[in-house]
């Protein structure tokens, strides 16, 4: 498997993990005090640096820190947008595809030649 592709599905998990311990607790202990939340957070953040870090190591080999940051981006928000539609059952809107353009056009201009 080539270190781009490792490095995706290494950031696609981590930013599940990184979506969860950000935002899981508005949905489920929304009850329970602040401090709580923070640190089932914590704990679930550990998890998402154990993949993420490994995979901008991996990606660091053959991609710039710039290309990086824009690629965790796209996928933060390929992560994110089905967890708030399906997790938090927030309704789709026109801001997803306008977001999901201007990452389109970040990407195309860190990666072109």
């Amino acid at each position: 498997m080539s270190p781009v592709l490792r490095t995706i599905l290494m950031l696609i998990a981590s930013n599940v993990f990184m979506t969860f311990a950000w935002y899981g607790h508005l949905r489920h202990l929304e009850d329970k005090k602040w401090y709580i939340a923070a640190l089932l957070s914590w704990c679930i953040a550990l998890f998402e640096y154990l993949l993420q870090v490994p995979a901008n190591r991996l990606g660091h080999q053959v991609m710039s820190v710039a290309q990086l940051k824009i690629l965790q981006e796209v996928i933060t928000l390929s992560v994110f947008i089905p967890f708030c539609l399906f997790f938090m059952k927030e309704k789709l809107n026109w801001n997803f595809l306008w977001a999901g353009l201007c990452m389109v056009g970040a990407v195309y201009f860190m990666f072109r030649k």
